[in-house]
């Protein structure tokens, strides 16, 4: 399918690794000029490098942390007026919500709910004069089934995902939408540390959590980070711009609901 965006350009956060390059790699690979981000060099310019030589679209690579102002100006620089903006942070690690002190909760904070709504802030307008804007949102499966230990990052998340459920009616009529994509259990680096940590709590092998959870569900497997990335390009096509403030879950059918 030509998802009629070849052409346009797109920021995405995050994503020298995991859900974010898929999301990189899918818009690549449907004709858009992709800035990438991330805080490793050495892995932000190998992965720059993959998405040139395997779609032959234009890549730039932004080492920084989108969570900060420095960051998100970087990111900008690169791309002044993206028609593309793929919001995507780490989360904060899995942790008893007794542990977290102020600094550490105004932190998740920042990095899963205010730095998405600050480079939204900066681009939504252009992209309504100009009569095209896509902004995805990566949160999480979690928003909808906490999960024990990812309180902070599920709260944020959802926090974000109220905020712009608004925003999203309020820029519609000018093209431009936004949606949320609700990862389950892909298999990502963020995933491997989270089996590793629940390994070492529960006192049982990667291998027996492992199990544990693809027992849970229904598709028998993890995901895989290129088709959460054809997900993403679609909501960014021309396609979908009737589809604007969603909740897609994309967890396997893990989450066990009518609607």
């Amino acid at each position: 399918m030509d998802l009629g965006i070849r052409g346009r350009t797109a920021i995405i956060c995050a994503s020298s690794q995991g859900l974010g390059k898929g999301c990189a790699q899918a818009l690549a690979e449907a004709g858009v000029s992709v800035v990438i981000n991330g805080r490793n060099r050495s892995l932000l310019e190998q992965t720059a490098q993959q998405i040139r030589e395997s779609t032959g679209a234009r890549v730039t690579a932004v080492l920084a942390d989108v969570s900060t102002p420095e960051g998100q100006t970087a990111l900008l620089a690169a791309c002044p007026a993206p028609d593309i903006l793929i919001n995507n942070n780490g989360g904060p690690p899995f942790r008893d919500f007794r542990e977290l002190d102020r600094e550490a909760l105004l932190k998740g904070v920042t990095m899963n709910m205010v730095a998405a709504i600050e480079l939204a802030q900066k681009v939504i307008d252009p992209m309504a004069q100009r009569g095209f804007g896509r902004i995805v949102n990566i949160t999480s499966s979690s928003v909808k089934a906490p999960i024990a230990g990812l309180d902070l990052s599920s709260g944020a998340r959802a926090g974000l995902t109220a905020f712009m459920a608004g925003v999203a009616r309020s820029v519609a009529a000018g093209n431009v939408t936004i949606n949320n994509l609700l990862p389950g259990s892909f298999d990502t680096a963020r995933l491997q540390a989270g089996r590793k940590a629940a390994a070492q709590r529960s006192q049982i092998s990667e291998d027996e959590v492992a199990r544990q959870t693809l027992a849970r569900i229904p598709a028998k497997r993890y995901g895989d980070a290129r088709e959460f990335g054809q997900t993403c390009a679609f909501l960014c096509s021309v396609h979908a711009g009737y589809i604007t403030g969603q909740n897609i879950l994309i967890d396997g059918g893990a989450f066990a609901g009518a609607f």
